[in-house]
């Protein structure tokens, strides 16, 4: 049985685009370039590793056009490149974050002054997304990507299991897990009362 091909736009972009046409390649990446920021400022530490990141995404999608059969949203093809990007991203970079001291840590403690007094409650906020900030760079990628995709990004399982490549029982296991280990991460990090 043949898959059923999707009429979209962005579906005859993409075959426009992996037939060679440049400028419906950036008209795709104009569409679906402030989802694919959004997505990876979840990864990313600052704005360099951002647009690295983005660019990574879309370069890997470029390169995987042929392979996009249309028979799901264009959007949804290319979120699954855009996580594995990520993912791979964080791999890559895991045994350097682990080492290395954030622009954001070193605000929260006071190494380096803030460019304005925050409000008391800003302040608070901003130590307790920082603490939370540090605590998801200590974990294993994959618990990363699962704790930024159910969590974070607020996707249900199905979605999850569905962009990663695991089962929905698979994910429901690794976000268990994932969030143990994060708690006991933030219990044993200094709350700097």
């Amino acid at each position: 049985m043949e898959p059923t091909t999707l009429p979209d736009d962005d579906a005859a972009l993409a075959r426009a685009a992996a037939a060679g046409n440049h400028p419906a390649f950036a008209d795709l990446v104009a569409r679906h370039q402030r989802r694919i920021f959004t997505m990876a400022a979840r990864y990313a530490r600052n704005h360099h590793e951002l647009e690295d990141l983005a660019q990574d995404i879309f370069l890997r999608a470029w390169r995987g056009l042929p392979s996009y059969q249309a028979t799901a949203p264009f959007s949804h093809w290319l979120a699954k490149v855009a996580v594995r990007t990520c993912f791979d991203f964080l791999r890559r970079h895991r045994l350097r974050r682990q080492c290395e001291v954030s622009r954001d840590a070193l605000l929260l403690d006071g190494t380096l002054p803030p460019e304005s007094p925050p409000s008391p409650a800003a302040s608070a906020d901003n130590a307790a997304l920082l603490r939370v900030r540090s605590a998801l760079a200590r974990l294993h990628p994959k618990d990363q990507l699962i704790i930024s995709l159910i969590e974070l990004d607020d996707r249900p399982v199905k979605d999850v299991a569905a962009l990663t490549g695991w089962s929905e029982s698979n994910v429901k296991v690794r976000a268990f897990r994932a969030r143990a280990r994060l708690r006991t991460i933030l219990e044993s990090m200094p709350h700097g009362d």
